[in-house]
């Protein structure tokens, strides 16, 4: 027998775990330490342990450690082992093993017969009623507790079939209130810990991760409770993208290599056996790139099941819930991939420039967020729900959604419904792993917090495809509105920009991007925020004050109560306090020169309009509202040129200096001109 294990203490999180989930914990190291050492995966292991130490109390752990570790040693079949476990059999009449039980319909002697891979054995007698209760084992099988028997009688008969299996138990933990249970104990955490709680029960300590690592923790997550969810993750080798879908629940399967068949995928025309995404929750294709099958249309059967969860057999269709995932490795770094094509190139040439076939992938989770897994870092010794447990709660979850939350937020008019379709579905996922009991308000953050996620995962899909096809999918600018405040607000796919670049995305009231344009010098780039409240006057935030730029907010300020009528309405200026801050992007740091995008800016926040994404604002203002000359337009554009800005707001009496800007600068940045301030703030603010 093994050495007791060693006492880990406890921290809050496992105090927290031990109060609401006595009786479905295990320490998670243990079952590090005994997958290795047994050639089963680590969720079977769970179950074991699940079984005879889910207790947090060292002695209970330390004895049902010992029972373990000797049906483990008992009952696993290592290679080389195959003939002694067969002659045990023989000797005693039956033998328990913990092996894979596949079944197969022999139609020849119209019978089921078994296969127990790790004996080898192919033709192993098993009953009707076995095979009917456990519909599962024709397909792909699985793992369970199996007592096999030997009929010496039986073997002497010509093609006689001598072992046969007289009893058979899944090993997957089934509890009719599972749920029930998953709901009370998470009433017991914050939002927070509850995360850290499911990463902890996947195996993964939650404390060596960032919140984006977290973000992928969460999301690998979601297709064991949203049915009919098709989900693609690229990113670095060794993150344990295929990890979940392997080792931790008996609900999900892996495809290594991407290789398929249709009739193990869907159906088998010849027996009508339904295929794995009728028998599981997930099915997973490892190493994306290699997706083949062994029929031209396979790829096309499963484009059509990814968009309506249906297939055909014959005049037949058939409905499924199993979900696709696709996970593989992102070879290059994202810019330079970026600057070569797309983030789905690594998908198989059919499927890496269709469009229709992206337009069906529910959320691309971003990999590259997730570290290389290290051992003694990122694998926790803490407690965790007992892998069976989690995922038979998972498994149930399926059959509930979350709309009433979903309902809540309102989408912007960027969004398709497909696009609308994914997000729903990747917000109802998470919604249903961070509130498990439907009775449980969902909190404003954690509601707004899951929809930026969701909507963030369906962007860069929609990224792809304008990539690919930009004429069709130029709007990606996605968006939602909350009834707290009525303020649309904009999500981004973090890796399409970096700090050099402009934003696409319309910015939020208030804030402008702008230009200088005051002297000869070289131009530099600011960005301008600007927030209002009730009271009076204009604060600026900058301190010191450079005195150019406490010039030009007041020149911005003075136009606003000048021209109030013309560019707010009947919005009162002078009830308003505003507070001024100035972000100098450049060298150039003195604020000169920026009266109008400050008026810009003061306008967006009193009226509360987005600004329009990727523009910079160019244009000096005098207290009497005159539109200044731009000492420099053609350097301006250049700077807008490198700073990748969709549009150059500026002046129309800078047009004829324009005049020697270079051919190509004009195709890659568009040149809008305005005549007024109040033509300026109209075209520089969302309609």
């Amino acid at each position: 027998m093994s050495a007791a294990p060693e006492t880990k203490e406890m921290d809050p999180l496992d105090r927290a775990a031990a109060d609401a989930f006595d009786g479905f914990l295990v320490r998670k190291d243990l079952v590090r330490s005994y997958a290795q050492q047994y050639p089963v995966p680590a969720y079977v292991v769970e179950f074991l342990l699940g079984r005879y130490c889910a207790s947090v109390d060292p002695e209970e752990i330390a004895e049902g450690l010992e029972i373990v570790e000797k049906q483990l040693k008992d009952r696993t079949v290592r290679t080389g082992n195959e003939e002694l476990f067969k002659a045990l059999a023989r000797d005693r009449g039956s033998v328990k093993i913990i092996d894979v039980v596949k079944a197969r319909l022999d139609a020849k002697n119209d019978c089921y017969v078994a296969e127990l891979p790790s004996l080898k054995l192919r033709e192993v007698r098993i009953d009707d009623e076995t095979v009917q209760d456990n519909e599962r084992i024709l397909t792909d099988g699985f793992y369970a507790e199996v007592t096999l028997s030997y009929d010496a009688v039986v073997a002497k008969q010509a093609n006689g079939r001598p072992f046969g299996i007289d009893a058979l138990r899944p090993i997957q933990m089934s509890k009719s209130d599972a749920l029930n249970v998953l709901a009370r104990g998470r009433r017991g955490f914050t939002t927070s810990q509850w995360i850290d709680f499911l990463i902890r029960s996947t195996g993964i300590e939650p404390d060596s991760l960032s919140e984006r690592a977290k973000i992928v923790a969460l999301l690998r997550m979601v297709p064991f409770v949203e049915p009919n969810y098709n989900m693609v993750e690229l990113g670095p080798r060794g993150t344990g993208k295929s990890h979940l879908f392997q080792q931790v629940s008996p609900y999900a399967h892996l495809i290594s290599g991407g290789k398929a068949t249709v009739a193990k995928m869907f159906v088998n025309n010849n027996s009508g056996e339904r295929g794995l995404v009728c028998r599981h929750d997930v099915v997973c294709f490892d190493e994306v790139a290699g997706i083949s099958f062994d029929q031209k249309d396979g790829v096309n059967i499963l484009k059509g099941y990814m968009a309506s969860g249906q297939f055909s057999r014959g005049k037949e269709n058939i409905r499924a819930d199993g979900c696709i995932v696709m996970v593989g490795n992102l070879d290059l770094d994202l810019e330079q991939q970026q600057r070569v094509g797309h983030l789905l190139q690594p998908l198989p040439p059919e499927m890496r420039h269709d469009t229709a076939f992206m337009d069906r992938i529910h959320a691309y989770v971003p990999g590259w967020d997730f570290p290389k897994l290290n051992p003694s870092d990122n694998l926790t010794y803490h407690f965790g729900l007992v892998s069976d447990f989690l995922s038979e709660c998972w498994s149930r979850l399926r059959s509930e959604n979350r709309t009433t939350d979903f309902q809540r937020a309102h989408l912007g008019g960027a969004l398709s419904g497909r696009d609308i379709e994914g997000v729903r579905k990747t917000f109802n996922g998470l919604a249903k792993l961070l509130y498990p009991d439907p009775e449980m308000e969902m909190s404003d953050e954690d509601l707004e917090w899951a929809l930026r996620i969701a909507l963030e995962c369906r962007r860069r899909v929609k990224e792809q495809q304008k990539r690919v096809f930009k004429s069709e999918f130029r709007n990606t600018h996605f968006s939602y509105t909350l009834d707290l405040d009525g303020a649309e607000n904009f999500v981004a796919v973090p890796e399409l920009y970096s700090d050099e670049a402009i934003e696409a995305d319309p910015l939020p009231p208030g804030q402008v991007w702008a230009v200088g344009a005051a002297s000869e010098t070289e131009p530099g780039l600011y960005r301008i925020e600007v927030t209002c409240g009730p009271g009076s006057g204009v604060k600026i935030l900058n301190q010191p004050t450079p005195p150019a730029l406490r010039e030009s907010v007041k020149v911005g300020e003075q136009n606003l109560y000048a021209r109030a009528r013309e560019v707010v309405g009947d919005r009162n200026p002078r009830e308003q306090e505003f507070s001024v801050q100035m972000r100098a992007m450049d060298n150039d740091r003195t604020g000169a020169g920026l009266g109008l995008p400050v008026l810009v800016a003061l306008c967006g926040a009193l009226i509360g309009k987005n600004s329009r994404g990727g523009t910079i604002i160019v244009g000096s203002l005098n207290l009497g509202g005159s539109i200044e000359m731009v000492p420099n337009p053609v350097r301006i554009a250049e700077l807008a040129v490198d700073r990748q800005a969709d549009t150059l707001l500026m002046p129309v009496n800078a047009r004829k200096q324009l005049m020697d800007l270079p051919d190509d600068l004009w195709t890659r940045v568009r040149i809008e001109f305005f005549k007024d301030a109040p033509d300026a703030v109209f075209k520089a603010l969302e309609a």
